[in-house]
């Protein structure tokens, strides 16, 4: 039976990309080998990982000016490498604050620079995207998180400076077109819009490649330019589910076209929260996310009962994050809009029952 998985991530991926990976896991493609046992150096990963890259590029508008790379470590790693790679004694960084993640991108990032706290939205538990704030000019770069997947948040504009943009796009990645000019670093964990965990997109601008310190060979973002991503052994399993899940965003049209499917599916589940007297959204009606929709029964006596609703209707991972409660609803790229609409349904019924 069918699970409409809402879950924040380890999130849904195309079901042909799960059945692809899965034949890989075997046989990859006729060769008598698993992909799990292949060098990563054999001539077949050596594709997988081109392909990847490239399709990072076309999808998102990048030019020869960036270099793409999978890594270890996840987007947690990013917090302390950005700092360790862009920052030395003289530079200074600015952070907004905006949620759980970027929370624990500034604690890693002050041990290696000065960082100043451009803005913030927890007076208000981060419920919207803060706006109007002051980027000093001499500042190397602004760090964001682009999508906040705890509160359910999202930049939809970026702050109007010159300053260069290091974003945390783990929750958003290729949901949405981009202009690639106004960042120097971007990087996305795989486990939400592009694959498995265990591997992290990074996208460096190369003019920015070299390292400002003495730093470990294995945090310097030119050891990794210079290996294309090999190194030591990349996680191949994971950078292959990429690969095909780009491949499969190529085919449903590219960014343009899933952007389109995002807005439609986001509008659906929008509209019933705001339309059912029993829910209530919590975030800033023009600063919502399009990936992760939060949301709260007015009276919260009745959160057991719904959440058996939807688990009797096969509606998986809705509970909101410990730290904020309620409800979320995660819509990323492979959600089908017939999933949100089993879970609008639901609140209906909910509603005649309880309201």
């Amino acid at each position: 039976m069918k699970k409409h998985n809402f879950s924040a991530g380890p999130a849904i991926l195309p079901a042909p990309v799960f059945q692809q990976a899965a034949e890989a896991v075997l046989d990859y493609n006729g060769i008598g080998l698993s992909l799990l046992e292949m060098s990563h150096r054999s001539g077949e990963f050596v594709a997988i990982m081109e392909e990847a890259q490239q399709s990072a590029k076309d999808l998102l508008g990048l030019g020869d000016d960036f270099d793409v790379l999978f890594l270890s470590g996840g987007a947690s790693s990013q917090f302390f490498m950005t700092a360790m790679n862009l920052l030395d004694e003289n530079a200074s960084a600015g952070y907004v604050d905006t949620g759980t993640w970027s929370k624990k991108a500034i604690k890693e990032a002050q041990k290696f620079g000065s960082l100043n706290l451009l803005a913030s939205s927890a007076d208000k538990n981060y419920s919207y995207i803060p706006k109007g704030y002051e980027i000093p000019d001499n500042m190397r770069y602004v760090h964001i998180t682009s999508n906040n997947t705890v509160a359910g948040s999202q930049f939809h504009n970026l702050p109007d400076t010159k300053v260069p943009f290091v974003a945390d796009m783990s929750s958003d990645i290729f949901s949405r077109k981009i202009d690639p000019s106004r960042y120097d670093i971007i990087y996305a964990g795989a486990q939400k819009n592009l694959g498995p965990a265990g591997t992290t997109l990074v996208i460096v601008r190369k003019d920015i490649a070299k390292a400002q310190r003495d730093i470990p060979t294995m945090l310097d973002y030119s050891t990794h330019i210079a290996k294309k991503s090999a190194f030591n052994t990349p996680p191949v399993y994971p950078i292959y589910v990429c690969m095909l899940t780009m491949r499969w965003l190529k085919e449903q049209g590219g960014v343009d076209a899933i952007s389109r499917h995002n807005e439609d599916k986001a509008r659906l589940l929008y509209d019933e929260i705001d339309n059912n007297p029993l829910f209530r959204g919590v975030v800033a009606k023009e600063d919502r996310s399009l990936m992760n929709v939060t949301f709260v029964l007015e009276n919260e006596e009745l959160q057991g009962a719904f959440l058996e609703a939807c688990a009797a209707a096969n509606i998986n991972g809705i509970k909101g994050h410990r730290s904020v409660g309620g409800f979320r609803a995660s819509i990323y790229n492979a959600m089908t809009k017939d999933s949100v609409q089993v879970l609008v349904d639901v609140m209906q019924d909910f509603t005649k029952l309880h309201g």
